[in-house]
């Protein structure tokens, strides 16, 4: 007589002898997660520092450099076009010729400190905070050689023997620490009210 054929015990759970597990994928080990141990969980990208951008700033300085002796007074005089406050010789312009100056250069560093932060500033490298200041420093100090050196080159020759802020010149030079503080202050600014990055 012939024997009926004796199939072994099924486990109901799939992981009996010789049975492949049937709930879990390649990437499945002991106490993972089922995804290969979070290989493909995304992970938050660290940003560059931006030297390109940085570079611009500090050019910056050479066009804030002529607007600065085409705005301000004993230059061209474009804002107040007043003929008392065109030569140096007024000691009542020299003020106002640094406080242009220092108007700009807090226009560019507010606009360079936003750039630098970009649209996620909480993550900003501590690298790029620093460039940034850097480089609104030697901005400022283009703009004001820039500046000084326009003045000498499309100015009248001026008798500077009483005083040399006759000349197109910066009497206060605290002025060239505008720029890379505005720089600084517009960051943190963008840093403390900026949206918080998001967790994927």
């Amino acid at each position: 007589m012939t024997q009926p054929a004796v199939h072994p015990p099924v486990d109901p759970s799939g992981h009996g002898s010789g049975a492949a597990p049937t709930g879990g994928t390649p990437g499945d080990t002991a106490g993972g997660t089922g995804w290969g141990d979070g290989a493909d969980t995304p992970t938050p990208r660290r940003r560059r520092v931006p030297w390109r951008g940085l570079l611009v700033i500090a050019l910056a300085g050479i066009p804030v450099g002529l607007l600065w002796w085409a705005l301000a007074p004993t230059g061209l005089n474009l804002i107040s076009r007043d003929p008392a406050l065109a030569s140096g010789s007024n000691p009542s312009t020299w003020l106002p010729r640094d406080l242009v100056l220092a108007g700009l250069y807090l226009a560019a560093g507010c606009v360079g400190g936003i750039l630098a932060a970009g649209s996620k500033p909480a993550s900003l490298p501590p690298l790029t905070v620093i460039g940034a200041v850097a480089a609104g420093a030697v901005g400022a100090l283009l703009a004001w050689g820039t500046g000084v050196l326009a003045g000498a080159v499309f100015t009248p020759a001026r008798d500077t023997s009483a005083s040399a802020s006759i000349a197109f010149s910066l009497r206060a030079y605290a002025v060239l620490l505008v720029w890379p503080a505005a720089t600084a202050l517009s960051i943190f600014v963008a840093s403390l009210f900026g949206h918080p990055d998001q967790e994927p």
